[in-house]
C-alpha cells in the first residue's frame, strides 16, 4: 500500500514594504477576522467535523512465532481480481453472489464496505471442474459461515455434477482451489460420510492461506471419516496439500476435527491448532459394539504412502477420546513419513491410547518421526 503524504497550502499575502527603523521589530502574523453578519441569528454554526468509523481488524491468523520458510507453492496467490462479490456495502455481500463466483471460477475478490462482514451461506459454493483456477480472497475482513447447517465450501472431479474433465478424475492437476485471507465457521458436513464441515476437496489441488476455521464439524461417529474443517482427497499427482499462517479452533469431529485425509501429503507452516475434540468412539477398525471413530484431535490421516510436515506450528489443547489427541497418522504400509521442526506440541490428552514418548500422537509409518527443535510435552 502507498501512503500518500499530503502538505497543506495556505495564503500568503504580499510582504509589506519595510519601514526605517533603528531596531528589529517582531511581528505577530496577523488573522484575518471573518465580516460580521448583519444579525447574530443569521451567523452560520461551525458544522462538526466528519469523523470515519474506525475499520475493526479481524485477528492475525497463525502462530505468529512461527519462522518456518514458505515456499512459492505455499504462498497467497497475487494478482488482480476477475470477479469481485459485492458493490462496496455490506447488504451486496450475499451467498449467492458467493455460490455464483465459485461457480465461474478465477480470482474472487469481495467489496463488502470497510468493516468486516460474515456472509451467512444458505448453499454450498461448489467449483466446477473446467475451471482450472479459483481463489478466494476475503482480504482479511470477510467471514463465511455455514450456520451451523451446512458445509461451506465443496470440491469433487469425481463429482459427474460437476462436470468430469479427465478420464482420471482421482488425478488431475485442476482445478487449483486457493482459500486465502478469510475465515470460515460453523460449517457442518453432518449427514455426509465423506466429512469436510468447512470444506471438501478431492482431487486437483487445494491451498489454505492465512485463514481461520472455526466452530466446524462433520459426523460425531466412523471410523475412517473425519475433517472438521477439511477433508481432502486424492490430490493431483500426490502433491501435499498447503496449509500456511491458519487458525483451527473448536472443530467437532470423529476424527480429525481440524484436517483429515486418506493418502494425502500436508506441509504445515506457522500454523495454530488448538480446542479441536474428536469425539468418535471405538477407533479404526472400530471395537466390537461401539461405532469407531474419536482419534485425532487436530489431524487425521490414514492411507498408504504420504506425508505430514509440520514447520513453525503449535498444536495445543486438543483431545481425542480414542488415540492421538494431537495427530493420528497411520501409514498401512509403513511408507509414510512424519516430520516436525520448530514445533510445539502440548496438553493434547488421548484418553485411550498414543505411542509411548511422544505425547499426544499415534503413529505408525517408515521408521520413527522426524522430530527438530520442537516440544513434545503431555
Amino acid at each position: 500500500m502507498t501512503a500518500l503524504m499530503l502538505g497543506g497550502c495556505a495564503d500568503e499575502a504580499p510582504a509589506p514594504a519595510p519601514a526605517p527603523v533603528a531596531a528589529p521589530v517582531t511581528t505577530s502574523p496577523v488573522s484575518r477576522a471573518p465580516a460580521p453578519s448583519k444579525s447574530p441569528a443569521a451567523a452560520a454554526k461551525p458544522k462538526p467535523s466528519a469523523t470515519k468509523k474506525p475499520v475493526k481488524a479481524m485477528p492475525e491468523a497463525g502462530n505468529p512465532d512461527g519462522r518456518a520458510a514458505v515456499p512459492a507453492e505455499g504462498r497467497a496467490v497475487t494478482g488482480r481480481p476477475d470477479r469481485t462479490v459485492g458493490n462496496g456495502t455490506a447488504g451486496s455481500c450475499t451467498s449467492d453472489a458467493v455460490v455464483k463466483a465459485v461457480a465461474r471460477g478465477g480470482f474472487i475478490a469481495f467489496d463488502c464496505g470497510s468493516q468486516p462482514v460474515t456472509i451467512t451461506m444458505t448453499a454450498t459454493a461448489k467449483v466446477r471442474n473446467t475451471s482450472s483456477s479459483v481463489v478466494l480472497d476475503g482480504g482479511g475482513k470477510v467471514t463465511l459461515s455455514g450456520g451451523g447447517k451446512r458445509r461451506i465450501l465443496y470440491m469433487n472431479t469425481c463429482d459427474e455434477a460437476q462436470t468430469w474433465t479427465t478420464s482420471h478424475c482421482d488425478d488431475q492437476a485442476t482445478p487449483r482451489l486457493t482459500v486465502q485471507n478469510l475465515s470460515l465457521v460453523k460449517g457442518n458436513s453432518t449427514g455426509d460420510q465423506n466429512g469436510g464441515g468447512a470444506i471438501f476437496a478431492r482431487g486437483g489441488r487445494l491451498k489454505v492461506v492465512n485463514s481461520r476455521f472455526t466452530g466446524n464439524r462433520c459426523e460425531r461417529t466412523g471410523p475412517d471419516l473425519g475433517g472438521g474443517a477439511i477433508r481432502a482427497l486424492d490430490q493431483g499427482g500426490d502433491k501435499p496439500v498447503y496449509v500456511v499462517n491458519s487458525t483451527f479452533t473448536g472443530g467437532v469431529c470423529s476424527n480429525g476435527s481440524a484436517l483429515s485425509s486418506i493418502g494425502v501429503s500436508w506441509t504445515v507452516l506457522n500454523s495454530l491448532f488448538t480446542g479441536n475434540t474428536a469425539v468418535g468412539r471405538g477407533a479404526n477398525p472400530a471395537r466390537g459394539g461401539t461405532p469407531g471413530g474419536g482419534s485425532g484431535g487436530a489431524i487425521y490421516l490414514d492411507g498408504n504412502t504420504f506425508t505430514l510436515t509440520l514447520d513453525g506450528t503449535v498444536i495445543r489443547d486438543n483431545k481425542a477420546a480414542e488415540a492421538g489427541g494431537a495427530i493420528f497418522f497411520v501409514s498401512n504400509d509403513r511408507t509414510g513419513t512424519l516430520k516436525i521442526r520448530d514445533s510445539t506440541l502440548r496438553d493434547n490428552p488421548s484418553a485411550g491410547f498414543e505411542t509411548a514418548g511422544l505425547p499426544g500422537v499415534f503413529y505408525l509409518g517408515r521408521g520413527k518421526p522426524s522430530i527438530t527443535r520442537s516440544s513434545l510435552k503431555k
